[in-house]
């Protein structure tokens, strides 16, 4: 995951569809499902213990603002400490709580799912 955030966050800004009306929300909705997705390979990575969510937050935002840095050298594209405080952040965060949901429910007793 962190490999294709680079990737596309390499891309310089005259290389990036443009989707007219719509460009914002696309750009923005893909920050948060890239984060998100980010967030759950954390957490996966680190067993999924509950009482290590938050350090999975926590290395999101922490690659999160190196990816805006990484942005800040990438012709025509600049760093946004927005895009990190509300869409990344806001990305995990849905991201591990869904994921916790859905652990908690497999594991209450009798459910055969």
């Amino acid at each position: 995951m962190m490999g294709l955030i680079f990737l596309f966050s390499s891309q310089p800004s005259n290389k990036l569809p443009n989707f007219n009306w719509a460009d914002a929300i696309i750009k923005k909705s893909s920050h948060m499902i890239g984060y998100g997705l980010l967030a759950f390979t954390y957490w996966y990575g680190l067993g999924m213990d509950k009482k290590k969510r938050w350090l999975a937050w926590v290395f999101v935002i922490l690659y999160a603002l190196t990816d805006e840095f990484h942005q800040s050298y990438v012709p025509g594209r600049h760093p946004s400490i927005w895009d990190v405080m509300i869409f990344d952040d806001l990305g995990a965060l849905i991201s591990l709580w869904l994921t916790n949901r859905y652990v908690n429910k497999q594991k209450r007793p009798g459910n055969t799912a």
